[in-house]
Order: structure tokens, then sequence, then C-alpha cells
């Protein structure tokens, strides 16, 4: 490693941690509690979503129609057990119950999902800025002890992010990740 990028590297890493004390500074926010659908069908409230924790990480995921989100998505399937060992997770996708059901089947994915699809929940969490346009990003909730529920935190997923360690892997090689693409397969 050269003195170059020794030093940039500790001032990011200052920097990360300046950003997340910022946002643990950041008073929570009081949400309702949203009825989702399972991928079988069957109704979710956000509050069942915590799985008996105290705290919920959703993902905000694009649906199948996103291969970056796909890509996220999929790298988090080896994150399901320790994050459900600390925490409530879920990925929420615009897509219906059966579209969602059938496409986490495809990818493999073990974690929770449900759908957001008509509410208003990835709206007023901020990831859907006009009806049919979502963004992918992560949340972090607390139930209180008079249960009610609060927003702790909340960062965007995108090319280079934190919570896609492919990017920075992707990096390190020549030209970085150059023209690549995520894709729904992989020969």
């Amino acid at each position: 490693m050269t003195p170059q990028v020794a030093a940039l590297q500790a001032r990011i890493d200052e920097l990360k941690k300046e950003l997340s004390a910022a946002r643990r500074a950041v008073a929570p926010v009081p949400v309702g509690d949203y009825a989702f659908r399972r991928p079988d069908g069957s109704p979710a409230s956000l509050r069942d979503l915590f799985a008996g924790k105290r705290d919920l990480l959703v993902v905000h995921n694009m649906g199948k129609k996103c291969v970056y989100c796909t890509l996220w998505a999929d790298g988090l399937v080896g994150f399901t057990r320790p994050l459900l060992s600390r925490c409530g997770f879920v990925l929420t996708s615009p897509d219906e119950p059966a579209t969602l059901k059938a496409f986490a089947e495809s990818r493999g994915w073990t974690f929770p999902c449900v759908s957001v699809q008509g509410t208003t929940f990835a709206h007023d969490m901020g990831m859907e800025p006009e009806p049919g346009r979502h963004w992918p990003g992560v949340s972090g909730f607390r139930l209180r002890d008079d249960g009610s529920i609060v927003r702790t935190g909340q960062a965007m997923f995108g090319p280079g992010d934190d919570f896609c360690a492919l990017w920075p892997m992707l990096d390190l090689l020549e030209g970085g990740p150059g023209a690549w693409v995520p894709k729904y397969d992989y020969p």
C-alpha cells in the first residue's frame, strides 16, 4: 500500500466514524404500523417484522426489475443469520407477493421478504419519490417500550457504497469495475 493510499484510507475510516456518529445523533422519527403482505400473500405488520426483537433493519428493494437491487439482496444471503441474531431483518419490494415469492425463490434468498405494493410505506420512508419510482436503501427501526415504532436511521444504496462488498473488491482490479454491471445470471 502506498503512503497516499494509506493516508486516504485513514481519512475515509475517520469520516466513516463521523458519519456513524452523525447518523446515531439524528432524532428518531415516529412511524405508524404499516400492513404488508408476505410472499405467500398472508398479512404482516411492521410490528410483526421485528420478530420478537427490539430493532429491525428493512432493506428497501426496487423489485425484480432492478439488477442492482438484486445484487445487493443476493449479497445479503450470507448475512441473514448474523443479522437475525441481532435484530429483525426483512427485504421490502414493490412487486406483488406472487412475483416476490417466485423471484426470491429463484435467487435463493433465505431472509424474510414482504411486498409494499398498495401501501404508502416506501413513499413515507423517502424511497418512492414519485409513484412507481423506487429507490434502494436501508432503514433502521426501534420498537419502544410503550409499543410505538420509530425510525432510527436510513441510508441509500448505490454502486460503491458500504452495503455491497462487491464494489470495493472490484475497485482493487485494474480499471476498477470498468463497464461491468450486475446481471440476473452469470456464466
